[in-house]
């Protein structure tokens, strides 16, 4: 087993980087074109997962693996997984029936390639195909596979991310938000793929209780301070920074930290929630750096 190496301030992006490339390459070889009549939806699959991204999400999975000593392929077979339901939401949420985006990642969204029936099964394939990954190319004891699955049906299922998807979609144009419906949103429709990423992570070494509770508390901060820094960025970044449409949260009457708190207030909670899941790592010492480096890079990104 060879083990990830611990990134620093200045290799960070470089660590990104080579995640990104052995996850294009894995996807390379489980997800082939066929030569097959449903070609058209394996391209619309690949499209979605090879336009870019930072794999923020397979990254934590793996780095969260290595602080236990987990064989980085596996963790990194879990990641894919783990990307493809990350990728095939970000498919749906483009669709003219919910935000309605023509660009992501600075090129023309799944449907406006392949249409959006395609686009539509596509994610339907992604959301199907991550746990027949698991199952299937699982080197992880059964019980832990099983889990890690259990794990992934709550996190993408009606109370994970489409509980988020749906109460989103319910805010938009109402002349008050309660804040804790906010809370739900940023819980269940970004939060919960951190915290999934995270606890996969943990529960592929077998770790403790109290060691899986540790990451899934800096699971829910990073995911929150994510979504806070996305709703800066909405207000204050380019198109050419992005790849994406901006101010469409505005646009649509969505509620964000940003719209009912403001900038000041929003960029302040942000850190404040980084300075705290810094803080939640401090029982794996040096060990868990990684981790902290990705922390404050989530609220010093620029796209």
């Amino acid at each position: 087993m060879t083990a990830l190496p611990v990134a620093d301030a200045f290799s960070l992006t470089d660590a990104l980087a080579d995640t990104n490339r052995r996850l294009s390459a894995l996807v390379d070889q489980l997800l082939p074109l066929p030569e097959t009549p449903d070609r058209r939806v394996v391209e619309a699959m690949r499209y979605v997962m090879l336009n870019g991204g930072k794999r923020l999400r397979p990254f934590l999975v793996e780095r969260t693996a290595a602080l236990f000593k987990v064989d980085p392929e596996a963790a990194l077979r879990v990641g894919l997984a783990l990307e493809m339901i990350h990728c095939y939401s970000l498919a749906h949420d483009d669709l003219p029936a919910m935000d309605n985006d023509d660009f992501r990642r600075g090129k023309p969204s799944n449907h406006k390639v392949f249409g959006e029936a395609t686009a539509v099964l596509a994610g339907d394939a992604l959301l199907t195909f991550a746990p027949q990954l698991i199952i299937e190319k699982s080197t992880l004891p059964s019980q832990t596979t099983l889990h890690i699955v259990k794990e992934y049906c709550n996190a993408a299922g009606a109370y994970g991310l489409i509980a988020g998807q749906i109460v989103d979609i319910q805010s938009e144009n109402q002349p008050t938000v309660d804040p804790s419906t906010l809370d739900f949103i940023q819980t269940h429709k970004t939060a919960v793929l951190f915290k999934l990423a995270l606890r996969t992570g943990a529960i592929a070494a077998g770790a403790s209780e109290d060691k899986i509770a540790t990451m899934t508390d800096f699971g829910q901060k990073l995911g929150t301070a994510f979504q806070i820094a996305d709703d800066i960025l909405d207000e204050t970044s380019t198109f050419e920074q992005m790849g994406k449409t901006l101010g469409k949260d505005k646009a649509q009457n969505k509620v964000t930290f940003v719209s009912l708190y403001g900038l000041d207030t929003a960029r302040s909670q942000a850190q404040t929630l980084i300075d705290e899941a810094i803080s939640a790592l401090d029982m794996f010492g040096a060990k868990a750096d990684n981790l902290r480096l990705l922390a404050r890079y989530i609220i010093e990104r620029e796209n």
